[in-house]
């Protein structure tokens, strides 16, 4: 059943409804089915939408990952990869055949040696013209093996250069897949990624923690000023993150207005402090029209920080800092909100609220 723009759901922001939609439906608190519950929420694809309602309550990840694939083929193109695979594999076949060849004429040119050595070791081979005979066939032996070692090299060299180049290709499609095309910063898949590496090594999980941030009344900027101003608003704050944070820091736009940074080797009081940092330069930036002056007014954000160490999962982790960006949306925003288990009551009440 579509989800009808009541009251209650225009008083509430883009991200607190994709929540609270994923919540009631059952959906996994993925990044990526994020972006898909975003889009379906947007009303901009309506076929999508449609797509998005018939999946009913409780959705299988496959079935979300389906659609997900049909709106975003950005997000899951395998040709290229499945392409470099191929290349990658022929080439390698072509240096199997080769190294082969040459080793059956390596065994072929042994095999000679071992003869010409026994018949010169033998009494008989006692006439200068024999001997002569066979030093000129390993001599001209010799000198073929030599010529195809050379051939043999010089296709090996060039079959290396083939895949350094495919390793090339690969590592720039690698980067285009993982960025997202308007902010540079790393995109969701990305993120997926870094944030499910967290917990490869559970021991690890004490030392990162994940801070989720929202641009707050995006959707005033995009309806007031036009999508333009909203697209200058998102790239304003991803430059801002980028020049405020380590060079080494993980940021990513998550989806929307949403963006994400994963810290590593950080104390609870380092990460508040980074989170604050970053909010009072948002919230310092000036956003005006270079040419009529006009200006669009503060660029704030509300953030939502969890330790890694408080979650079990990477899906844990990001659905607890979630609940702290809530939080701090409906604690007046432009504030930044650390998860507390006592959290998840406020959330719930809230979120029975908007239920009926």
């Amino acid at each position: 059943m579509t989800v009808a723009p009541s009251n209650k759901v225009q008083s509430m922001d883009t991200a607190t409804l994709v929540l609270a939609t994923m919540r009631r439906r059952g959906i996994s608190g993925l990044p990526r089915n994020y972006e898909l519950v975003y889009e379906a929420l947007n009303a901009s694809n309506p076929t999508l939408t449609k797509q998005f309602d018939a999946l009913g309550r409780n959705p299988a990840q496959a079935e979300l990952d389906a659609l997900g694939k049909k709106v975003f083929p950005h997000h899951y193109r395998t040709g290229v990869v499945e392409g470099a695979h191929d290349k990658i594999s022929g080439e390698l076949d072509g240096m199997l055949r080769l190294l082969k060849q040459e080793q059956s004429s390596m065994e072929s040119y042994s095999k000679l040696l071992g003869e010409a050595y026994n018949r010169i070791s033998t009494k008989s081979m006692a006439s200068a013209e024999i001997l002569s005979n066979v030093i000129g066939v390993l001599s001209n032996a010799t000198g073929d093996n030599m010529e195809k070692g050379k051939v043999v090299v010089e296709h090996m060299v060039e079959r290396a250069r083939e895949m350094e180049q495919v390793k090339l290709e690969l590592d720039e499609y690698k980067r285009i897949a993982n960025t997202d095309p308007l902010t540079r910063l790393a995109n969701r898949r990305a993120f997926d990624d870094v944030l499910a590496n967290i917990y490869n090594e559970q021991r690890n999980a004490m030392y990162y923690a994940l801070i989720v941030a929202d641009i707050d009344h995006f959707k005033k900027f995009n309806d007031t000023f036009g999508h333009p101003v909203g697209d200058r608003v998102l790239g304003v704050v991803a430059a801002v993150m980028k020049s405020t944070l380590r060079k080494d820091v993980f940021i990513s736009r998550t989806g929307g207005e949403e963006f994400a940074v994963i810290l590593q080797g950080t104390s609870l009081e380092i990460t508040m402090e980074i989170a604050e940092r970053l909010r009072t330069a948002v919230e310092s930036t000036p956003l005006r029209n270079q040419k009529t002056g006009v200006n669009y007014g503060p660029i704030t954000l509300s953030l939502g920080i969890c330790m890694a160490s408080d979650a079990e999962s990477a899906e844990e982790l990001y659905n607890k800092a979630d609940v702290a960006l809530y939080t701090a949306k409906h604690s007046g925003r432009n504030r930044s909100q650390l998860y507390k288990p006592e959290l998840n009551q406020e959330f719930e009440k809230n979120w029975a609220i908007y239920k009926t």
